[in-house]
Order: structure tokens, then C-alpha cells, then sequence
């Protein structure tokens, strides 16, 4: 009876959740520079100077998901043109996503296609995909396989053949002290006591250096496009994504981070880690 209870309490909350986000929301930002509050036509104004803006996410925090559907969808409605990045997705999976803004998969198939490139909560990234459909905004996938990461966290970048590197060159862990000091913190919670930092570090690189690269191409392709890249805030932060999209020359970068209680606050947040605060109404 209470675990029947705790489910139904859960669903319920899914589903406000879900219609809550089909309706327009103001977007509200504290930019972090001018240290002043930006809000609706300002803040979109604010954005449409960039090419590429990276929303980060805590994965299980609806809130988070909320503040990217908020972004997406004011720069929609503003006639911005936006397309949206995902780490969730890996890059070969692109067909895929493709053929579900044309149309040509149902939710119940596309569901197992995202479980299998995600594992879980399709029910919190679902109105932002049903939201692309229905405005034929472009899902670009980002990531690499998890048995490349997998394999650079266990042996090594130098262990990967030319064919799984792609256009990744000499992974090393070369990053600021406080991102090194981030992924030591990341590396701890992994508990594994036979992976060496080095190598954990190397394969936090791959992913964020893979997802550049992959984004920086289709920016360049899509001029006409703003690129909305929804990845986990590690990645999202300067000392991440960004950081490896500087070194490849990319376009213009803004980052926002959802404000949460104690992790992302305008009081604490510096311009060193994201450009905004998504501020919630």
C-alpha cells in the first residue's frame, strides 16, 4: 500500500512536472558580469550574441531540466532558431534523432532508443524532446560510446586504436587545479580502487573534448542556429566543455546554471564558472 502510494506520488509529480513545462515561461538570468537581473525579451536579447550556450544539469533534478525547456523555448518563441546538443545522446546516434524530429519513430520506440544511449528518466527529458518535434528544432547527439570512456578510464587514452579516437588527439590531463580538484571529487565517489585518477581524469577529458568537437561542427554547419547544449554541469562549467571549445577556435559560448540552494547561487557563482543563473520564477 505505501509503495503503491510513494508511486502514485511520484507519477503525479511527473505529470505536473510535464504540464508545467508545456506552458511559456519567462526567462529570468542573473548575469554574472553586470551583476544585474535580465528578464524575458532582455534576456533572449542577451543570448542571441553567442553561438552556442550550454545549460547544465544535476541529471535527476527536474528543476534543472525545467531551466533548459525555459531557454529552449524562449529563444523558439523569439524566432531564434535554436537547435539542441545532448550529451544523453551519443553522436552515432543521430539517425535516431533525426528520424524522430521528422516524425518517423513513436515515443514508445523512441523511449527505448534514449534508454538505451541514457538508461533512465525519459520521463524528465521527455517535454523537451516532444517540444523539439513539435517545432522541428534540430537534436544534435554529442557523446561517445561508453565503452570508449570506459576503456581510457581503465587503460589509458593511449590505449585507444586511431579508429576509436576520431578526432581526438593526445588526451592528457591537463586542467585547471579547480577541475582537477572537481574530478578528484567525482573520482571518489566512483569508489574504484583499482582506477587510477590519471586515467579517470583522461576519460572525463574524452567526453568533454569529444562533445566540443561535436558541437563546434555543427555550429559551423548550422550557421543560421543557436546551439543549446543540455549536458550534466561538470561538463557544462568553463573548466569543461567550454574550455575544450576555446582551444578548437568555436563560436562565441554562454553558459548557465540552474540556481540551486547551496551548489549555484548568485551570491557565490563568479564569472571563473558560468556566464548566468537561471533564475526560477
Amino acid at each position: 500500500m505505501i509503495r503503491h502510494l510513494f508511486c502514485l506520488a511520484v507519477a503525479l509529480v511527473l505529470v505536473a512536472f510535464t504540464l508545467y513545462m508545456a506552458e511559456a515561461q519567462t526567462l529570468r538570468l542573473y548575469d554574472l558580469a553586470q551583476q544585474q537581473e535580465l528578464k524575458g525579451l532582455k534576456a533572449v536579447k542577451a543570448l542571441s550574441g553567442v553561438r552556442i550556450i550550454l545549460v547544465g544539469e544535476q541529471h535527476d533534478n527536474p528543476y534543472h531540466h525545467q531551466a533548459q525547456f525555459t531557454v529552449i523555448q524562449a529563444l523558439q518563441q523569439a524566432g531564434r532558431k535554436p537547435a539542441v546538443a545532448l550529451e544523453m545522446f551519443r553522436f552515432d546516434g543521430q539517425a535516431s534523432l533525426d528520424k524522430w524530429i521528422a516524425g518517423e519513430i513513436n515515443e514508445e520506440r523512441f523511449k527505448a532508443i534514449f534508454l538505451d544511449h541514457w538508461g533512465d528518466s525519459w520521463d524528465l527529458y521527455a517535454p523537451i524532446f516532444l517540444y523539439g518535434r513539435e517545432n522541428q528544432i534540430p537534436m544534435v547527439g554529442l557523446n561517445v560510446s561508453r565503452s570508449i570512456t570506459s576503456q581510457v578510464a581503465y587503460n589509458g587514452f593511449a590505449s585507444l586504436k586511431e579508429e576509436q579516437r576520431g578526432q581526438l588527439k593526445g588526451i592528457t590531463c591537463d586542467v585547471t587545479q579547480s577541475y582537477r580538484d572537481f574530478i578528484r571529487h567525482a573520482y571518489g565517489s566512483h569508489g574504484h580502487d583499482n582506477l587510477s585518477f590519471e586515467r579517470f581524469c583522461e576519460a572525463q577529458l574524452v567526453w568533454d573534448t569529444a562533445m566540443a568537437i561535436h558541437a563546434n561542427a555543427y555550429a559551423n554547419n548550422n550557421p543560421d542556429r543557436i546551439v543549446v547544449i543540455l549536458a550534466g554541469s561538470g561538463h557544462a562549467r568553463k573548466h569543461g566543455i567550454p574550455t575544450q571549445l576555446k582551444k578548437i577556435n568555436a563560436p562565441d559560448v554562454a553558459v548557465i546554471l540552474p540556481q540551486t540552494p547551496g551548489v549555484y547561487e548568485v551570491a557565490s557563482m563568479t564569472t571563473k564558472e558560468a556566464d548566468y543563473i537561471f533564475i526560477f520564477d
